[in-house]
């Protein structure tokens, strides 16, 4: 995978590398109504992630992935092409996830992460936070879903 979308390959990035007002676009994964039915059976089994049949005939029109899903989706790309490989050590949550308009069998999403700020850790001089604006985009450039997150990341040479 391409990992150059910073200019500095992801097993060379650190928390220096995610500058305040830069952007970001990335990915596709194209998401399959097999993998919708499997993943909502499993973990979020409402009818309209489940059965085609009785989808048609809700507000939605169609089977919809869960929303869930799609995050899962787009974290998988947050992984391929935004994290650090090696300076990542994790998140200490999101807010504010919004699913803004359904996901259909077909649809190509991809990621647009906009670096809000960053702030270096007071009590811990090797690591800041990185606070950032996710945006998940299908095939016709539509947003999706977006949630405000935050990454801890180590700072170059302190690992």
């Amino acid at each position: 995978m391409d990992n150059s979308v910073f200019g500095v390959p992801s097993e060379e990035r650190y928390f220096e590398d995610y500058i305040p007002g830069s952007v970001y676009t990335f990915g596709s994964l194209t998401v399959t109504q097999e993998e919708m039915i499997a993943f909502a059976k499993r973990y979020d089994p409402q009818v309209f992630h489940t059965d085609p049949d009785v989808a048609r005939r809700t507000p939605f029109g169609a089977l919809i992935a869960s929303g869930w899903l799609t995050g899962a989706l787009a974290m998988r790309l947050l992984v391929d092409h935004y994290l650090p490989h090696r300076a990542s050590l994790g998140s200490p949550g999101i807010d504010e996830v919004r699913w803004i308009m359904p996901v259909h069998a077909g649809d190509e999403i991809s990621v647009r992460v906009s670096v809000v700020r960053t702030k270096r850790s007071r009590s811990r001089a090797d690591r800041g936070v990185v606070h950032g604006f996710i945006e998940v985009l299908n095939q016709n450039q539509e947003v999706v879903m977006t949630w405000k997150g935050m990454g801890i990341m180590l700072c170059r040479g302190k690992t």
